[in-house]
């Protein structure tokens, strides 16, 4: 299942409003490279991360990451972003940013819930 929001992110050298969707069946949170560049530096993987995507049999090789900050319903989180090239959206938040974040999708009502005190107390 999937959300989308409109997310202002954080980068080391800029921001901007990216559409991120947040998805269920996406295990790394991703950015579109071209995207990534315009706020950020990319930092290479150390050794490129092979992964499989939903098209049977294709693979993608991702050589960068990326750490940012994002806003969602105005509490600032953060996290790392692997960078794909070629990324038809703007971001991708996957579940391993939900459960570090404590984030609940709410398919119901289209939206994602995030309690403020999380990221508090994991700020501290």
């Amino acid at each position: 299942m999937i959300i989308k929001e409109n997310l202002l992110f954080e980068g080391s050298t800029g921001e901007a409003h990216l559409y991120a969707l947040f998805d269920s069946g996406a295990t790394f949170s991703c950015i579109n490279e071209e995207r990534a560049k315009e706020i950020t530096t990319l930092l290479p993987l150390r050794t490129p991360l092979r992964v499989e995507t939903a098209a049977e049999n294709h693979f993608l090789e991702i050589k960068y990451r990326v750490a940012l900050d994002f806003y969602l319903h105005d509490v600032r989180l953060s996290d790392e972003f692997m960078v794909v090239p070629g990324l038809s959206e703007d971001a991708i938040l996957g579940v391993n940013t939900f459960q570090k974040w404590k984030l609940k999708l709410d398919f119901e009502h289209d939206r994602v819930i995030v309690d403020p005190k999380v990221a508090k107390a994991m700020l501290k």
